[in-house]
C-alpha cells in the first residue's frame, strides 16, 4: 500500500489570519520535499478557487516541488476537470512528468467545491455532462498524439498534435469520487484507478460502491490489478493521542462548521469528532500505532486498497506541526503499514 499526503495549501494557520501567501506556498513545497526525504510515496495538491486556499494552480506547485524531490509521486487531488480545458490539463501534467522524470499523476473529478464553475463560465446545470465529455477528451489526448474529437462544450479537434508527451505512457489518471454510484461505475467501465474521498461517516458504507467499481471493471474486461482503489481521508498523527486530538480538533471544527454553513451541515461538536475518531469512524487521528490500526481497518473493510493519502491541513495547522506529522507518517506509520 502506498502512503502519502494531500494538501489544499491553506492560506492561513490556526495562529494567525494574517496573509503571508508567499511564505505559505514555500512551506507547502518544503512539506513535499520532506515527505520525499522520509520515504512517503505520493503527495497531492488540491484545486480550489477561494480565499482560504492557495491551490488554484496545483501543477505549478507540484512543478516547484519536482525540482527539489527525487522519488515521491506528484499528483493533483483533485483537478476540477469539469471547469478546465482537458488539452491544457494534459499539457501541464505532461510537462510536470518531464520535469519530475516520470513521477506525475492526476486525480480528476467533478469537484465538490463548485466555485470554479461560475469563475470560468460554466453552468452547474451541466455538472455531470461537462465532466463526462471532458474526461472522454482527456483520455483521447492521453492515448493519441493527434486527436480528432468533437463535443458540446469545447471547440472540435481535427487532428492537431498535443505536446509535450509525457515520460510515462500512459500518464496515470485516477478518477476522484465522493458517494455517487454512477461515478464508481464509470471508473470501472473505463478501467481507471479510483480515488475515494472519505471525509466523514462510516468507511464501511463505501464498500458496496467499491464493489460496484470492481464488478463493473471486471465485466468491462479489466484485470483486478488494474482496478486500484485509493482513499483520501482526514488524518493527523502525533506522539500521543491527546496531542493529536488537541492539535487537530480546533481548526477542524472551525473549518467544517464554516463549510457546513454553505452546505447545510450541522455545526461540528466534540462528541461527533470523537465518534469519528473511533474504530469504525472516518477520521484517522492519533498516535502512530492507532493510525496504523485505522489504516489497516480501512484496508480490510474496503476489500483491499492500494493507496491512502492523509489530508492534514483541513485544520490549518502550523507548518512545524505538519512537518512533524509528515516525518512520523514516513518513518513510523508507512513502514508498519507496508509490513502488514
Amino acid at each position: 500500500m502506498q502512503v502519502g499526503v494531500d494538501s489544499f495549501a491553506a492560506a492561513f494557520d490556526e495562529a494567525s489570519r494574517a496573509e503571508d501567501t508567499s511564505q505559505r506556498l514555500r512551506n507547502v513545497v518544503e512539506q513535499i520535499e520532506r515527505a520525499d526525504q522520509v520515504g512517503l510515496d505520493v503527495f497531492g495538491i488540491g484545486e480550489h478557487h477561494r480565499r482560504e486556499f492557495l491551490d488554484s494552480a496545483p501543477a505549478l506547485i507540484l512543478a516547484a516541488a519536482a525540482a527539489r524531490t527525487k522519488r515521491i509521486r506528484l499528483t493533483s487531488a483533485v483537478t476540477v476537470l469539469s471547469a478546465a480545458d482537458p488539452v491544457r490539463v494534459f499539457q501541464e501534467f505532461a510537462t510536470l512528468d518531464l520535469l519530475s522524470q516520470g513521477r506525475a499523476e492526476m486525480v480528476v473529478g467533478r469537484g465538490s467545491s463548485i466555485e470554479a464553475f461560475p469563475l470560468f463560465g460554466f453552468s452547474l446545470d451541466d455538472y455531470d455532462a461537462l465532466f463526462a465529455e471532458k474526461l472522454d477528451l482527456l483520455l483521447k489526448v492521453r492515448a493519441n498524439e493527434h486527436v480528432t474529437w468533437s463535443g458540446r462544450f469545447r471547440p472540435a479537434l481535427t487532428g492537431q498534435g498535443v505536446y509535450p508527451r509525457p515520460v510515462q505512457n500512459p500518464l496515470p489518471i485516477w478518477l476522484g469520487v465522493g458517494g455517487t454510484p454512477a461515478s464508481f461505475a464509470r471508473a470501472g467501465a473505463l478501467g481507471l484507478p479510483l480515488m475515494v474521498a472519505i471525509i466523514g461517516g462510516l468507511p464501511r458504507r463505501f464498500r458496496p460502491l467499491i464493489d460496484v467499481y470492481r464488478q463493473t471493471g471486471e465485466r468491462a474486461g479489466f484485470s483486478p490489478d488494474r482496478l486500484k482503489v485509493g482513499i483520501h481521508a482526514l488524518g493527523y498523527v502525533a506522539e500521543t493521542t491527546e496531542e493529536a486530538v488537541e492539535t487537530f480538533f480546533p481548526g477542524y471544527a472551525r473549518a467544517f462548521t464554516d463549510v457546513g454553513k454553505e452546505r447545510g451541515w450541522p455545526p461540528v461538536t466534540r462528541a461527533g469528532f470523537d465518534a469519528q475518531r473511533g474504530k469504525q469512524g472516518a477520521l484517522i487521528i492519533g498516535n502512530p500505532d492507532e493510525v496504523v490500526e485505522k489504516v489497516l481497518y480501512y484496508n480490510e473493510t474496503l476489500g483491499g486498497i492500494s493507496r491512502i493519502t492523509f489530508q492534514m491541513n483541513a485544520a490549518s495547522l502550523p507548518h512545524a506541526k505538519l512537518i512533524n506529522a509528515i516525518e512520523m507518517l514516513g518513518t513510523r506509520v508507512a513502514p508498519l503499514v507496508r509490513d502488514a
